[in-house]
């Protein structure tokens, strides 16, 4: 078996006798598209963070490390921040990389057609101040902004402008989302959507090789018996996750080993604060319960979080009681309990808010995204009926899953999240900010929760430099979202990879497959 605590890698030394090799892997999810601006998404940044690039990155350890910026500085008193570009840099095509490209793509994915707009809320503009140097100007000191860009990727303003591709569409899609044109270590070779992704070596690529791949070929595989007898068989090189049940016999077999981590993301339950009425389930039609707090609190009491993670999880999942797991930047220790499992409690909830026989509703949920989501929705929809809760559960790919939650075609949901900042800030920006489109915030407050008082805190949270004073004012909303029962956290998702005995890699808490860092061992 093969552990790693945090972000430890494993990464054997590539030598100048280090033979080239191919190098395949499979997950149970097919990036949705290879437009870096169209969908935020973990599948979708996590694969484009081989073929584009940030102005600055991520390293083994989550630290924030140059990229295709050298270094960066504060202008003035917080008015934002000024960014040395690399020079020499190519995109896969050849064509030169300079602030034409960042001012273009801060356009881009900044524009209301863009999944990631969110990310630029505290930005006010971008300028370009000689072909080298760019400044990022902020409404509002941001000293964590440097942090919250690392997932911005760089692309060829002239190679979307004649492709067609100057805004993303993630509705149609468009040239860049079946193509693309990055700087990174990896270029994308050949893709056909849902069966393949092929990817070979950047040869032009300003950064040092730390791999031995001559070639990779990424493999959605949604059955997870079947991703583990191509593992077993060596057809794949790796597989992400492995099914928990299978964990132990993966660690016994020859030739595979176990990877084993802690994932930043946290797993829960949201609900449609603005419905006003049911949409699934036999009270179709009738008034919307869960826009009342002590419902949503009696669905916190039933649900067994422990036994999910005895049962389903077989130990490998922590329990979460907030947005962001213990690990990040902003939790807070003092509101790390959990609502305590009472399903009289639950009932008298219930009763007390008006639904003493309880209600049926939909519950919708992704069966191919997180670890094993399915079986934890069922297990949910089996906890809720004993409280006199009837959910049916609608179970579907990824694929499909975030068009029905943009639709509002729910009533209860399952999300994951993974703060991209690693920060407690993130998820209140994304989650629990009130959707607005022109401050871009709230992009994936799918229910419309909304509190005074947590918009007034977010842009002090974003500001402020002393961090006492910033922990206070992130307790206070962490608080308020407990109070409300927002959302009903559940669990940190656990990592657990399984990989040819062979092959060297890094496991991040961010759950991003990292191709630089990869290297077979064919002696």
């Amino acid at each position: 078996m093969k552990t790693l605590l945090g972000a430890a890698a494993l990464l054997l030394a590539l030598t100048p006798a280090a033979r080239a090799a191919e190098f395949s892997w499979a997950g149970t999810t097919d990036p949705q598209t290879m437009d870096p601006h169209a969908v935020n998404s973990a599948p979708v940044l996590g694969f484009l963070n081989n073929v584009y690039e940030g102005l600055v990155r991520r390293g083994r350890d989550m630290a924030i490390e140059p990229a295709l910026a050298t270094s960066w500085e504060p202008i003035g008193a917080g008015e934002g921040w000024r960014f040395h570009l690399r020079r020499g840099v190519t995109f896969h095509d050849g064509s030169e990389f300079d602030a034409d490209d960042v001012v273009f793509s801060y356009r881009r994915a900044s524009d209301e057609a863009a999944d990631v707009r969110s990310w630029f809320a505290p930005v006010s503009g971008v300028a370009k101040v000689d072909d080298f140097t760019v400044d990022i100007m902020t409404s509002a000191p941001n000293p964590i902004f440097p942090d919250s860009i690392a997932n911005w990727m760089m692309m060829d303003s002239g190679w979307a402008e004649a492709n067609g591709a100057s805004l993303p569409d993630k509705e149609n899609g468009n040239f860049a989302t079946l193509n693309a044109n990055g700087t990174g270590p990896f270029r994308i070779t050949a893709r056909e959507p849902g069966l393949r992704t092929e990817l070979r070596p950047h040869r032009g690529w300003w950064g040092v090789a730390r791999h031995n791949i001559d070639r990779a070929e990424f493999t959605p595989i949604q059955n997870p018996a079947t991703a583990v007898a191509a593992l077993l068989s060596g057809e794949v090189d790796m597989i992400n996750p492995v099914p928990i049940q299978d964990a132990a016999r993966l660690e016994s077999a020859p030739g595979v080993e176990v990877v084993r981590g802690i994932e930043a993301r946290v797993i829960m339950l949201g609900f449609g604060h603005e419905a006003d009425t049911l949409k699934y389930g036999a009270d179709a039609g009738r008034p919307n319960p869960f826009r009342d707090a002590r419902v949503r609190m009696a669905v916190a009491k039933a649900v067994n979080v422990p036994a999910i993670l005895r049962q389903i999880m077989r130990g490998s999942a922590e329990p979460a009681s907030q947005l962001v797991s213990p690990a990040m930047r902003g939790h807070s220790p003092s509101l790390a309990a959990r609502p305590q499992i009472d399903p009289d409690a639950a009932k008298a909830l219930l009763a007390e808010a008006g639904y003493p026989d309880g209600f049926s509703f939909g519950l919708m949920c992704p069966n191919n995204r997180y670890l094993n989501d399915e079986s934890v929705c069922q297990a949910m929809v089996s906890m809720l009926a004993r409280v006199g809760l009837e959910a049916r559960l609608h179970a579907m790919p990824v694929s499909n899953y975030w068009p029905e939650l943009r639709a509002d075609n729910y009533d209860m949901y399952l999300l994951g999240w993974s703060p991209g900042t690693f920060d407690a800030e993130h998820p209140i920006r994304f989650l629990a900010a009130t959707p607005n489109s022109e401050k871009r915030l709230g992009s994936w407050n799918f229910g419309g929760y909304s509190n005074a008082r947590v918009d007034a805190l977010l842009p002090r949270i974003q500001s402020e430099l002393d961090d006492n004073v910033r922990q206070a004012m992130l307790d206070e909303v962490a608080g308020i979202l407990i109070d409300e029962t927002a959302y009903v956290p559940l669990y940190v998702q656990p990592l657990v990879w399984g990989v040819r005995s062979n092959v060297s890699l890094t496991q991040r808490p961010d759950n991003f497959f990292i191709l630089r860092w990869v290297t077979v061992d064919e002696g």
